[in-house]
């Protein structure tokens, strides 16, 4: 075991790592249980909101598709922050930025097919005079362009402001900051109308989705599902990304990093892997989630948003995966019905909630789970290797067909 200097310039041990295992509160079956769990949802909602008429008790209302596709996109979020939050050590506060350009590289793409039949420019461009769209607006009349804006402007980005940033180790509370001043000098650049995206206003009033009208209950429904099965395909690739020698490496960094070095491997291009495609990954959601609110504007850089997004992952339980699942979907759930019924008191008790967590429940709910179930777990027997339990059926097997 190599040993390093401290402040006194002895040798001694290096710390122990204290690795996590990404999935040892819940076990195969458990995963396998919840992904069936979303799949039966997704096949469901669609029947419950096509095929039931209007007039049934089962009936599920447009607004709640659409309330709830917009809800997985905030939990795709909350996934791509715990991959950098929960495994990698790295508190965001700018994930809304690359949230809000994956939906403005889908709203450039809608607001283009609005105007194709008469292939005029966007309102807000004539309000200013302008002839002819800007040179980061050409090609976004395709939607496969525009999809690939929507993953690869978040990536441009984070790959190069966490290049410097890494590189130059910053970290803690400062890359915090640092991130937070990001999304907000974004924010201010966004509400200026000479950057050709509608300044304060956003890009809105989209009508047609790959030549099919948009607001009807089959476009809502359709776009649930694909958020839906984004969702699950981000999840599977998150849980064997985490799982990974790349994972691994990726927590033995977050819990010590001067350990990882001196064992050879160089901490920069591991956490600006996971800090690319975590940006990604919001891109992806952020261009579900244009079309399913029908605007997209700089209030989506905001900071409040990028801050509540870590609170989603702090309720959930962070370095969990499903826990920032559960984090998302249960707060806007929350926000949605409190913000009609007691508007003036919301803010307040989702300030006392994030403190209650961080105080009394560091790993959030799905670590309070985990704590009430670690007690059943030591109760129970053993279970023998797969093989002894294999040999034992075997022999039983074998005494039953001689007493037959």
């Amino acid at each position: 075991m190599a040993a390093i200097l401290n402040e006194s310039g002895t040798l001694v041990p290096p710390p122990r790592v204290q690795l996590q295992s990404p999935t040892a509160f819940l076990p195969l079956w458990g995963w396998a249980a919840l992904i069936g769990f979303l799949l039966l949802a997704t096949a469901l909602v669609p029947l419950l909101a096509l095929a039931l008429p209007q007039g049934s008790s089962l009936h599920l209302s447009q607004y709640w598709v659409g309330l709830s596709g917009k809800i997985l996109c905030y939990a795709m979020v909350a996934l791509a922050m715990d991959l950098v939050w929960g495994y990698a050590g790295i508190l965001s506060l700018g994930h809304g930025l690359f949230f809000a350009l994956g939906g403005y590289a889908m709203g450039m793409y809608l607001n283009r097919a609005m105007n194709a039949a008469s292939g005029n420019l966007p309102d807000f461009m004539q309000f200013m005079q302008w002839t002819h769209f800007p040179w980061y607006w050409v090609g976004t009349e395709h939607f496969a362009w525009a999809l690939f804006l929507a993953v690869a402007a978040p990536g441009l980005l984070a790959f190069v402001f966490g290049f410097f940033a890494f590189r130059s180790r910053i970290k803690g509370v400062y890359f915090s900051i640092i991130t937070q001043a990001l999304t907000y000098a974004a924010m201010l650049l966004f509400f200026r109308n000479e950057t050709g995206f509608g300044g304060n206003n956003g890009l809105t009033d989209f009508k047609v989705l790959l030549g099919f009208p948009m607001g009807t209950a089959g476009m809502t429904v359709s776009l649930f599902v694909a958020s839906s099965v984004t969702l699950v395909g981000m999840f599977l690739f998150s849980r064997w990304l985490v799982r990974s020698k790349f994972g691994r490496v990726l927590t033995a960094v977050r819990d010590a990093e001067s350990r990882v070095m001196f064992c050879g491997y160089n901490p920069l291009w591991f956490k600006l892997g996971v800090w690319t495609v975590s940006a990604m990954m919001c891109g992806i959601a952020g261009a579900l989630y244009a079309p399913q609110v029908g605007i997209i504007n700089p209030s989506e850089m905001s900071t409040s948003n990028s801050i509540e997004i870590a609170i989603w992952t702090a309720i959930g339980g962070r370095g969990t995966l499903i826990g920032p699942i559960v984090g998302a979907v249960l707060v806007n759930v929350a926000k949605s019905w409190l913000t009609v019924s007691i508007p003036q008191v919301w803010l307040y008790l989702l300030g006392g909630l994030f403190i209650v967590v961080t105080l009394y429940a560091p790993y959030g709910i799905v670590g309070l789970f985990k704590q009430w179930r670690a007690p059943r777990a030591e109760q129970r027997p053993a279970r023998p290797p797969r093989g002894t339990r294999k040999l034992g059926a075997a022999l039983r097997f074998l005494g039953r067909t001689r007493r037959g």
